[in-house]
């Protein structure tokens, strides 16, 4: 990564049953986001914890937080309906282990 890539981390209220209707959302704002400049990827984590708060953790890595915020404040973006709270904030990479594989692909 380069000094100026950045993490998005999103976590989502997804209630249990709602999973369907979430998955969907997500996949149709990430549609819309592979195809944005500085997009490099999104890993979208399901706790195993059934009780968890945030059942849903998005982690997504940008070329800079200019591209991010750029993306995501175009209107086609703000159509794209998330109808679970979520909390998230841009973090910038301090310390990073490469040997993680992850196990969907």
């Amino acid at each position: 990564m380069n000094e100026q890539a950045v993490v998005l981390i999103n976590a989502f209220e997804v209630p249990s049953g709602a999973d369907e209707s979430f998955l969907a959302g997500w996949e149709r704002a990430h549609d819309f986001l592979l195809s944005q400049p500085g997009y490099r990827s999104s890993q979208l984590h399901k706790s195993v914890e059934l009780g968890a708060d945030f059942r849903y953790v998005n982690v997504s890595v940008w070329d800079s937080e200019e591209a991010f915020r750029a993306a995501t404040s175009r209107l086609e973006f703000h159509d794209i309906s998330m109808e679970y709270p979520l909390h998230s904030s841009v973090y910038e990479v301090v310390s990073a282990d490469q040997r993680w594989v992850s196990r969907a692909h």
